[in-house]
């Protein structure tokens, strides 16, 4: 969030329908928000600690044009592409740099009724900008990445949105919408907004899309009302008040509202003092700034209040699934039988032969640590945040540590018992790295065996670099009808001292 250097003047409302139902439609109860899942506060601070650790190894900041932004990018593209989104990296120049926004779309959904997500992603120069605004460019990719685990199939088109150089006057959002026809924009039904949702003072404020506070610079277009409706009606369903923030231009929604485009969201404050009032309201305390790290080198980690980003990080979900509109809740394919996120032990088996020859880098659940080589990354963080299956999941003092040495590690999942009937899907996130010291003899596997064996993946090595990056694999396994299964993983350095890692997570089965 930047300083203001202009105030958004009231924008009359263009004729485009509200995000749901006609006008005046405000009146009505809130949608229900059951179906919504729970956004995991770990995985959301595990996708903090990411772009605190890109801060670290690129000058401290995440600023636009700097390789610390880049890399911001990559890892939030690389994490989309892997769980299924269509995804753009947009390009633009400002101040002679190349700036970058990360546009994500969910396959399926009306395509004439979209709804958007965004938060921008750079930082300032002084610091590595993790309240602002790290915490809600990971709030809403957790949100998108609920979004494929779930399979949510709304009824809406639904986009997100990582805007590059906010902090130098909304440029990377402004670049998006100047780029769109009028057409295109048309089609864009509302646009929801998360900047700075974790601040370490927190207050609780919702955009005020009807100007319902009388003051500031009025209300958004048609429907803007709405999605302050829906917002505020989570919060209330927790037991927690809020109070309207005007749209002051301050943030990305500013370009959309501009052009008539419903907008809406949730902000924690920044500079601004919190009063006795809002302290009574709210906790916390009175008399000082909602971040005293503002735009400066400690807004860390540490710059972050728990609760304040659940609730929010929550609220983005409660309103995706509201505001995108009647869907399902299950996966694409219906009934799920078997899932496995790797954040508990459901029952893996390392060895399960006994025959395994590897010396290191044998396959564990855990939090694997960001391992590269001369600038190939070779292990990632899990695909779903928190856990999965990795290679060695110890960076170590050398790329070459915990990578796997010396022949196959394998690890063999629970029994799963498959219905007799139907199609049934396995779907898993996996990847394989190496240096270009790794052969063909190389591999990762994937397994289903029961009375006969299907073999749902098989990647080879080469003698090439292979940065790892995460990919889903959907197979049908439909001919173990009825049987009883394991899921059975290897990976080999077969050859001379390669260089090799992977790592297997967010496995489902399920039967349509």
């Amino acid at each position: 969030m930047r300083t203001p250097l202009f105030a958004v003047a009231a924008v009359a409302a263009l004729a485009l329908s509200a995000v749901t139902g006609a006008p005046g439609a405000s009146a009505a109860p809130a949608p229900s928000v059951a179906a919504a899942p729970d956004i995991p506060l770990a995985n959301v601070k595990a996708h903090l600690n990411q772009f605190q650790s890109i801060a670290n190894a690129n000058g401290g900041n995440r600023a636009h044009g700097t390789t610390g932004y880049r890399a911001s990018v990559d890892y939030v593209a690389g994490r989309l592409q892997a769980a299924g989104y269509q995804v753009t990296v947009q390009s633009f120049t400002y101040n002679s740099r190349t700036g970058y926004n990360v546009i994500a779309d969910w396959p399926g959904g009306d395509p004439a009724q979209v709804l958007m997500v965004g938060a921008h992603l750079d930082s300032v120069a002084a610091g590595p900008g993790i309240n602002d605004n790290a915490t809600g460019s990971a709030a809403i990719l957790e949100t998108a990445l609920a979004v494929a685990r779930q399979g949510f199939s709304p009824a809406k088109h639904l986009r997100f949105a990582w805007w590059g150089a906010e902090e130098l006057g909304l440029r990377g959002s402004q670049h998006y919408v100047n780029s769109l026809p009028a057409a295109e924009r048309s089609r864009i039904k509302g646009y929801l907004n998360f900047d700075m949702v974790g601040s370490p003072n927190p207050g609780y404020f919702v955009y005020d899309g009807d100007n319902s506070d009388g003051v500031g610079a009025g209300p958004g277009p048609a429907g803007s009302a709405e999605i302050e409706r829906v917002i505020q009606g989570y919060f209330t369903s927790i037991g927690v008040p809020t109070r309207g923030t005007d749209f002051d231009g301050r943030s990305d929604y500013g370009p959309f509202i501009r052009v008539g485009i419903p907008a809406g969201g949730t902000f924690t404050g920044a500079e601004g003092i919190k009063t006795s009032a809002q302290a009574q309201l709210w906790g916390g305390t009175a008399g000082q700034p909602f971040d005293r790290c503002y735009h400066r080198s400690c807004d860390t980690t540490s710059n972050v209040n728990d609760t304040a980003l659940d609730r929010n990080a929550d609220a983005i979900a409660s309103s995706v699934w509201t505001l995108a509109g009647s869907g399902t809740q299950q996966p694409p394919d219906g009934e799920t039988v078997f899932a496995d996120d790797f954040e508990t032990d459901k029952g893996w088996t390392v060895d399960p032969g006994g025959s395994d020859t590897a010396t290191s880098g044998q396959w564990q659940r855990g939090a694997a640590q960001p391992t590269s080589s001369s600038g190939v990354n070779l292990q990632l963080a899990p695909a779903g945040g928190g856990n999965g299956l990795v290679t060695g999941a110890a960076a170590g003092t050398s790329a070459g540590a915990y990578d796997v040495d010396g022949g196959t590690t394998s690890i063999q999942s629970p029994a799963i018992t498959l219905p007799s009937s139907g199609t049934l899907t396995l779907r898993f996130a996996w990847y394989l790295a190496h240096l270009n010291n790794a052969t063909s003899a190389d591999y990762l596997r994937v397994r289903v065996a029961g009375s006969g064996t299907t073999t749902a993946l098989n990647q080879a090595g080469a003698a090439t670099d292979l940065a790892g990056a995460w990919q889903t694999a959907t197979v049908d396994i439909s001919g173990h009808a009825g049987q009883t299964v394991r899921i059975v993983i290897d990976t080999a350095d077969a050859s001379t001292a390669s260089l090799v890692e992977a790592g297997i997570d967010d496995i489902t089965i399920t039967r349509s």
